[in-house]
C-alpha cells in the first residue's frame, strides 16, 4: 500500500491465529475462505472495508508466534530478520465478512491462476491450514458530505461492498466496480441512493483504465462529495487525480490507496 493517504490503526488484539475452516470458489477469479478460531473473540469489529495484514504459510515449518502484533516499520524490520525457512509471507486482506457469533471471518481472494503467492495458496482450498491476522483498522473515512463516489477494480471488492453495505440508509451517490469478468459481480448491499456500476473491462485492456473511463463520464456532481478510489496504483491516483483536479473536489475529501501495481 505504497502509493495511499489512509491512516493504520493498530489494534491491541495482536496476532490473532486462526485456521482455515471452509474454503470455496465463488467464482471465476474469486475464492472465499472463511476462517475460524478462539482469538476472534478479541477482534474489533469496525465495518466498512477494515483491512489486517495476513500471514499466509508459505513452507511447513511456518510460525506466527515471532511476529509483530503492530506491523508498523519497527515490525516490518522485525519480520525481515526472520529465518526464511519458518517466515510466512504477509499480504494485505479485506474483512469480507465477520460473524463474531460463530468467531468465524470471511476473506474473498483475487485467483489467476499460478500468479502471485496468496491467491494460488487460497485457491489450492487449504481447509485445516492456520494462518494469522494482524488487525490494520479501516482505509475508508466518512467525510459528511451530499455525495459518495467509489470507485475500484476486482481487487477492491471486498472493500467496496463492504463500505456500500455499512454506508447510512439514506446515502447518496455512484460506485464504480471494474471487473475483467461480469461473472464475478456480488451481491451488494448498497443504499437505495447509491447507484452500483459494474464495468467490464476489455481483453487487453489496461486495468483500471475503464473505471476511469466511466468517471470521467458522470454527470458533474450536485453538492459535495466524500470518495474512495482503490486497487491498480493508476486507477487510485487517476481518480484522485480526477475529482481534485477536474471536479474541484477538496484533496482531504478523497481517500485513496493503490492496492497493486500493473507491469
Amino acid at each position: 500500500m505504497a502509493i495511499s493517504n489512509i491512516e493504520i490503526t493498530h489494534a491491541t488484539t495482536g496476532v490473532v491465529e486462526v485456521e482455515v475452516a471452509r474454503a470455496a470458489r465463488i467464482s471465476p477469479h474469486f475464492v472465499r475462505l472463511t476462517v475460524a478460531g478462539d482469538d476472534l473473540a478479541a477482534w474489533r469489529h469496525l465495518g466498512f472495508d477494515q483491512w489486517f495484514r495476513l500471514a499466509v504459510p508459505v513452507a511447513d515449518g511456518a510460525r506466527f508466534d515471532n511476529l509483530s502484533g503492530t506491523y508498523d516499520m519497527a515490525g516490518y524490520l522485525r519480520y525481515l530478520t526472520l529465518p526464511r525457512a519458518t517466515r510466512p509471507a504477509i499480504r494485505n486482506y479485506t474483512v469480507r465478512e465477520f460473524r463474531p457469533g460463530e468467531l468465524e471471518l470471511d476473506i474473498d481472494f483475487v485467483v489467476h491462476g499460478d500468479a502471485g503467492i496468496a491467491g494460488p495458496w487460497a485457491g489450492s482450498l487449504p481447509i485445516g491450514a492456520s494462518v494469522a491476522l494482524i488487525d490494520q483498522g479501516c482505509g475508508y473515512r466518512p467525510v459528511e458530505a451530499d455525495r459518495t463516489l467509489l470507485i475500484g477494480d476486482e481487487s477492491a471488492l471486498p472493500a467496496l461492498v463492504g463500505i456500500l453495505r455499512d454506508l447510512p440508509r439514506d446515502a447518496r451517490g455512484d460506485a464504480l466496480i471494474e471487473l475483467a469478468d461480469i461473472d464475478d459481480r456480488q451481491h451488494v448491499e448498497a443504499p437505495d441512493g447509491v447507484g452500483v456500476h459494474w464495468i467490464v473491462r476489455r481483453p487487453g485492456e489496461a486495468p483500471g483504465a475503464a473505471g476511469l473511463d466511466h468517471l470521467r463520464q458522470l454527470p458533474a456532481f450536485e453538492g459535495s462529495v466524500s470518495a474512495f478510489a482503490a486497487g491498480e496504483s493508476k486507477l487510485a491516483t487517476g481518480a484522485r487525480r480526477h475529482l481534485v483536479g477536474d471536479r474541484g473536489v477538496p484533496k482531504g475529501n478523497v481517500t485513496f490507496c493503490g492496492y497493486w501495481r500493473a507491469r
